[in-house]
């Protein structure tokens, strides 16, 4: 009875900011939980005129057929290993710039670095491929010019599945580790000078500043991307990689969304991609949760 007293008095006195919450929870609600009512076809034989609620329900047989299917192997394979290259090549490299870049005291130099490492963030994804594939390109590309003005063979980048993962995670991290280094850049604002002030009258080095300094200040905020990184290994994105993917390539870059994308859009099986979707989600789920608790059981600090 307090606790409901005491927050009908916070809302009438602060209903300014309250109100400025609607517009966030009305999108939420509308296009994050309104369509999880659809979630139900993943269960149902989904026909178009009897609608969702009509459809008849075949329970997990979409499941059963994913997990028997002949690519389902090759589908958790890919979208596991793309996940963690990207999480273990990926992650850390917007820390490190992050820390060089905190570092610079000359500002002009400090900006302009800034601006040419956030630039390609701004880059649509078929700009970002369409780049990839003129620097690649086995004649032309200035890669290749590169490796043969060494005395090498041209190298056909993109028609090899060897390479697949390698290019996509490397244009990945090229174009967003500048736009992922501003919310630690921020963070490294918040240390208290006083800290580097007395590192420095013990003796400290600028790398001993850094390691004992700078990186344990921002340590919540590395564990907390790193539980959110986590929980979205298996969610690889479908647009990158269809612009990527070609016949000769398919065996290395088919991830579950292009599964998905073909499955639903392009055969029309909307209950079975549905389904598969939602297996992924789930799994995605489940390394969230797991990763958080273990956070919180170490380092104390966590999500929830």
């Amino acid at each position: 009875m307090f606790v409901s007293k005491y927050w009908r008095k916070s809302a009438w006195r602060n209903w300014q900011l309250y109100a400025l919450t609607l517009p966030v929870i009305a999108y939420f609600i509308i296009f994050k939980y309104g369509p999880m009512y659809g979630v139900q076809i993943a269960f149902k034989e989904f026909i178009a005129n009897r609608g969702i609620w009509d459809s008849p329900w075949v329970g997990f047989d979409h499941f059963e057929r994913f997990f028997n299917s002949y690519y389902f192997e090759r589908l958790i394979r890919n979208t596991l290993e793309i996940g963690l290259y990207e999480l273990v090549v990926g992650f850390p490299v917007p820390i490190i710039l992050a820390l060089m870049i905190n570092e610079v005291r000359n500002s002009k130099f400090k900006k302009t670095v800034q601006t040419v490492t956030y630039a390609p963030h701004f880059l649509s994804i078929v700009v970002a491929v369409g780049m990839i594939f003129i620097f690649l390109h086995p004649v032309d590309g200035m890669i290749n010019r590169v490796i043969t003005w060494f005395g090498g063979e041209p190298i056909s980048f993109m028609m090899e599945p060897g390479w697949f993962k390698t290019i996509y995670v490397l244009s990945g991290v090229w174009q967003q580790m500048g736009w992922s280094s501003i919310i630690y850049i921020a963070a490294l604002a918040g240390i208290d000078p006083a800290l580097h002030e007395a590192a420095r009258v013990d003796g400290a080095s600028r790398l001993q500043r850094i390691w004992h300094v700078n990186l344990p200040g921002i340590a919540p905020t590395i564990v907390i991307l790193l539980i959110l990184n986590v929980g979205n290994i298996m969610a690889v994105g479908y647009e990158k990689i269809l612009l990527m993917q070609n016949d000769l390539n398919l065996e290395a870059s088919d991830v579950i969304s292009t599964y998905v994308y073909r499955s639903g859009i392009l055969d029309a099986q909307y209950s079975f991609s549905v389904a598969v979707d939602l297996f992924n989600a789930v799994i995605n789920c489940v390394l969230l949760v797991l990763v958080n608790y273990a956070a919180k059981k170490i380092g104390k600090t966590s999500l929830w």
